[in-house]
């Protein structure tokens, strides 16, 4: 009786199912990301706990800290905003304005604002916030 003599199989692991499992864990950290285009101007915009922040960003118009105005990311003197809003609403239905303010600006300055919005005909301003998770219920 003669035995063959076994060859060692060479094992080796296969790497396509980890493979697989990084594309689908980068592919499931990709898809549900967010991002946010935030201008360059560098705001502080209040806390809230309850109220979900605003998606629109359409037209967008940020008072920083020192009170300059910018409206879509353009520096605009408070002045010539009302002729400004009116010009950039002339050929829109929905007359929506984003207001993004930092929170140590003066309340008069953004009541000088809405003021000249709805002056200009804007029917909805909308102030975007962040909700802080540490102050919700």
């Amino acid at each position: 009786m003669r035995f063959r003599e076994k060859t060692p199989s060479k094992s080796f692991i296969n790497l396509t199912p980890l493979v697989d499992m990084l594309f689908i864990i980068l592919l499931f950290f990709l898809v549900t990301s967010t991002f946010i285009d935030q201008p360059n101007i560098q705001l502080e915009l209040p806390t809230t706990k309850h109220t979900p922040t605003s998606k629109v960003d359409e037209q967008v118009l940020n008072i920083s800290r020192d009170g300059r105005l910018f409206f879509q990311n353009e520096p605009v003197e408070r002045k010539v905003l009302i002729q400004v809003l009116k010009k950039a609403f002339s050929q829109q239905t929905e007359k929506t304005l984003v207001l993004r303010v930092d929170k140590n600006v003066p309340y008069g300055l953004v009541i000088d604002v809405m003021d000249a919005a709805k002056g200009a005909g804007l029917k909805k301003i909308v102030a975007p916030t962040i909700v802080d998770p540490e102050k919700q219920p």
